[in-house]
């Protein structure tokens, strides 16, 4: 692996290579993009894929991506842009892309801006809101984790998080009428850490959540798009995101292992499954019809 620091004016972007470029098996490489999660959080699923020249990264103000716009908010359409620019700087396009969560949201607006540098898009349970029948509630629940990590801090936001994310079907009365949630009965710090800056629980990641598509420019562009849901994530908030964005599209989400995060081992997050992962991402890669 090498790493590279893209420098542009507003900002310092760094990506990993792993394996050569150009690359050694004639195929485009396999770019992995997330949000918030940087280049990190994709070590065990590149791992399952020796053969393949695997491209990852930070998005800007993340991980080791330093900024210089003075910004703190992420916009799909910027972070789109930022992509742009390290496919060009890797000299070896049009690539494959896995994108998840933020990063798929990313990745979408990638492809409706720019439909030519992206041959294949698996983009896995992307959170927007804006698709959902019950979107202001879910506007309105995403709005009460932002006031549970104001009022209280990390651990308080995180178990709301956690709340909204796992409830199943639409933000009904019954959710709202919930009480807040114990951050102790998710083994969060009771404590207030004093940080007002995470990018998952405030609102500086709003405008991922609140991206709604450009579904006639995705559909006409030449990129095969695969929206991909997992098959644990059911009527949870990213799973029936997921489905909605394929119906967007005209198609069907395609089912993969295991749940929201399930290509992470147990050393980046709640453990999924990896491998069957790995094996289904390597198939749908791999179907040309």
């Amino acid at each position: 692996m090498t790493t590279q620091i893209l420098e542009t004016p507003e900002v310092d972007l760094a990506y990993d290579v792993h394996g050569p470029l150009p690359t050694s098996d004639g195929r485009p490489p396999l770019v992995m993009i997330g949000q918030p999660m940087d280049a990190s959080g994709f070590v065990a699923l590149t791992s399952y894929f020796p053969e393949r020249t695997v491209i990852t990264y930070d998005p800007r103000g993340l991980g080791r991506s330093t900024r210089k716009d003075g910004r703190v908010d992420h916009a799909p359409t910027t972070q789109a842009a930022d992509v742009r620019a390290v496919i060009e700087a890797l000299g070896v396009g049009p690539v494959e892309m896995f994108a998840s969560s933020g990063g798929a949201v990313t990745a979408l607006a990638l492809v409706a801006a720019y439909p030519d540098v992206v041959t294949t898009l698996v983009a896995h349970e992307p959170p927007l809101i804006p698709l959902l029948p019950d979107a202001l509630a879910a506007e309105r629940a995403r709005a009460g984790v932002r006031d549970a990590y104001e009022g209280k801090g990390w651990g308080a936001g995180m178990a709301a998080f956690i709340v909204m994310t796992s409830w199943q079907g639409e933000f009904t009365d019954d959710y709202f009428a919930q009480p807040a949630p114990d951050p102790a009965a998710f083994g969060m710090p009771t404590e207030d850490d004093g940080s007002r800056d995470d990018p998952l629980l405030s609102d500086r990641s709003w405008a991922v959540s609140g991206y709604r598509p450009d579904a006639d420019a995705l559909t006409a562009a030449p990129t095969r798009v695969v929206i991909a849901v997992g098959e644990e994530s059911g009527d949870a908030f990213t799973g029936r995101t997921s489905v909605a964005t394929a119906k967007l599209l005209g198609r069907r989400a395609t089912v993969f292992p295991s749940h929201h995060g399930g290509f992470l081992d147990g050393e980046s997050g709640y453990a999924g499954q990896p491998e069957a992962f790995a094996r289904k991402l390597r198939e749908v890669l791999d179907d040309v019809n």
